[in-house]
């Protein structure tokens, strides 16, 4: 059951729409009201002038001028007809535009939520196809009042004919009143189901066409076809019943406005023979008796203003999420200083986040690491503020984000994500995206930074190829993705799993300039490698929604939840077998090593098969599963959650 609107925030949102569509084309709208006025006055004339002429010739006397008045009203009305078709497209045009303009900027605003409630793929249906509808919205009422000054224009024509005409109108009137408020009322439901059935297909399609691959590799395209085609017999349920609802108001006036009709013309013949009436006057009568009944433009109107409200309330359930909003406090200098504070984030229903609470001093990398689903990618998210946490506040230099405007956010915090999606027209304009006025040699930096320059140079036209003309692997768009967040800047640069499509020595060459050239900007790193952990100052361990522990990645690495984040538990990857990848401590990152020798520049042996009798984390502790040496001094305890940059002991 559909709310009351009072009830229903989705159409008070829906309303303010079209009430502001409207008014941003208002001069045309009224233009458009005017001419289809003019258009049906125009039309309500010509029978009075026919009827007077033929009543003329009947009578043998002079009816040129008649016929010529006749003769001009057609011509006006084909001129009408024309003025009004141009300005209908023109008023649905822009409305459209400016509905998807002002559509398309709430959904930026709203940031990642919005796509996280609609979906892509039922965004795009609402932000294309249901756009258009309620575009019609503002020329089909302008259309509506001309549509319905014809049955009242006709109606009145009768009363001056004769009060007894419109008499015998208006005691049928009451039963085509209730056919259109039926037609209304049943077309405005089935176009609300319709158009949901046509959102639920455009989201399943728009996953499958992000899917493609996976979909081939796997040979299920049958089966995802069937899976985006589901919604379709409640689209044609709807459909149908769309038609049925005109077709049984079609049929009813079909049986209503020619009897009603024909009463007309019943009582004009009365008058005849009486002789209150001319054979003109019955001519006339029967037009507007035409006129009185066009229940047929009124359904045609009202069922595309019912289609036009049920699309502009799909727009309105978008208004519904909120934007964001931001403050107007400055933010002062600093190193970039990021701390959350009893951070609680909740996703469909689940927390995500529990209480978190986090320290990172300005100007040093932390790493956030943990299984999947544990929270990573959201905890990027808000510590760039996109996305606000239901408790709790996350602060940059002291001043919490949501007080930030929005110009000192976005020019403090630079974002690299895991797929990042290239805007802007050429290469050179994707990685110089969201600043000012990029300079060449900034974007040619930020590349060469990200290993990004070499590749970019042998495309057809350099930096200046467009982005949908450069073919790039997955790793490539990567490094544009860095060199972009490199050629932004700021003072905290979030890498949200912007490494993982890197090869290793890419990615430790990447790494190197990122962390070897000192202070700098403070660094959020998502990491699922352990390779890329080792080179942060600290580690924040998210298990369960909460940080477990905050601490240095050789550390951590002793105990074995930690080490099984990181694929088998014993490796950092768990793919390394060549016994000579170093971390630049005499660290041995393979799983298999057996030299006896890899440390953590402390004698620690990081593989699980110790058996030197010698590793230690500086304590005499052996980190080993199979530790018998019998050396270490005391017990491995859990760590506990910490700030970044605080030792975590056991």
């Amino acid at each position: 059951m559909t709310p009351r609107g009072d009830d229903d925030p989705a159409a008070g949102h829906a309303r303010a729409l079209l009430r502001d569509a409207t008014r941003y084309s208002g001069a045309r709208c009224l233009a458009l009201c005017l001419v289809s006025v003019a258009a049906t006055g125009a039309g309500l004339l010509l029978p009075a002038a026919l009827g007077r002429a033929l009543d003329l010739v009947l009578a043998h006397a002079p009816a040129t001028r008649w016929v010529l008045c006749c003769a001009g009203l057609v011509l006006l009305l084909g001129l009408l007809d024309a003025v009004q078709t141009v300005l209908t497209g023109t008023v649905d045009a822009r409305t459209t535009a400016w509905l998807r303009r002002r559509l398309t900027g709430h959904v930026l605003d709203a940031g990642p939520r919005a796509a996280d409630r609609f979906g892509s793929g039922d965004l795009v249906a609402r932000l294309v196809g249901n756009a258009a509808e309620a575009g019609t919205t503002p020329a089909a009422r302008a259309a509506l009042v001309a549509a319905l000054a014809g049955p009242v224009g006709g109606v009145v024509a009768l009363g001056l004919i004769d009060w007894w005409l419109a008499a015998v109108f208006l005691a049928g009137a009451p039963v085509l009143a209730l056919l259109l408020r039926a037609v209304s009322r049943d077309t405005s439901e089935s176009a609300s189901r319709y158009q949901r059935a046509q959102g639920r297909i455009a989201a399943a399609l728009a996953e499958a066409v992000e899917g493609v691959r996976t979909v081939r590799a796997a040979g299920t395209e049958g089966r995802e076809t069937a899976r985006v085609l589901r919604p379709l017999p409640d689209l044609s349920r709807a459909g149908h019943r769309m038609w049925r609802v005109q077709g049984r108001a079609a049929a009813r006036a079909v049986a209503v406005a020619p009897l009603l009709q024909l009463a007309v013309v019943a009582v004009a013949g009365v008058l005849l023979t009486r002789d209150r009436l001319s054979v003109g006057e019955v001519l006339a009568a029967s037009r507007y008796a035409v006129l009185a009944t066009g229940v047929g433009v009124l359904v045609g109107r009202l069922a595309g203003l019912a289609r036009a409200r049920a699309a502009a309330r799909r727009l309105g359930e978008v208004e519904t999420e909120p934007a964001t909003a931001y403050g107007t406090r400055g933010l002062p200098d600093g190193p970039g200083r990021l701390e959350l504070r009893g951070v609680t984030a909740r996703r469909g229903g689940r927390t995500v986040l529990d209480g978190v609470d986090l320290d990172v001093p300005g100007g040093t990398t932390l790493a956030v690491v943990g299984r999947s689903g544990a929270g990573k990618s959201l905890l990027a998210a808000l510590a760039g503020r996109l996305a606000d946490p239901d408790a709790g506040e996350v602060l940059l230099d002291g001043v919490p984000l949501r007080e930030l405007p929005h110009e000192d956010l976005r020019g403090a915090v630079g974002y690299a994500f895991a797929r990042p999606a290239l805007l802007g027209g050429t290469v050179g304009q994707a990685i110089g995206l969201g600043l000012p006025s990029p300079s060449p040699g900034l974007v040619h930096e930020a590349a060469r930074t990200a290993l990004a320059d070499d590749f970019v140079r042998r495309l057809p036209d350099g930096y200046d190829t467009p982005v949908a003309d450069a073919p790039r692997s997955g790793g490539e768009s990567q490094r544009l993705g860095l060199a972009r967040a490199f050629a932004h800047g700021g003072r905290l640069l979030i890498l949200d799993d912007a490494l993982s499509s890197l090869d290793t020595v890419t990615e430790r060459r990447i790494t190197d300039a990122l962390f070897g050239d000192g202070p700098g900007a403070t660094r959020l790193l998502v990491a699922h490698r352990g390779a890329t952990a080792a080179c942060a100052d600290a580690v924040a361990w998210l298990d369960g929604g909460r940080v477990r522990a905050v601490g240095r990645h050789e550390e951590l690495w002793r105990f074995p939840e930690y080490r099984a984040v990181f694929g088998d538990g014993s490796g950092l990857d768990g793919t390394d077998t060549d016994d000579g990848a170093m971390l630049g401590n005499g660290a041995d990152p393979g799983a298999t090593d057996t030299d006896h020798r890899a440390t953590f520049g402390n004698g620690a042996d990081p593989g699980a098969t110790d058996t030197d009798h010698r590793a230690t984390f500086g304590n005499g502790a052996d980190p080993g599963a199979t530790d018998t040496d019998h050396g270490g001094p005391r017990p491995v305890r859990t760590p506990r959650a910490g700030r970044a940059g605080r030792d975590v002991t056991a």
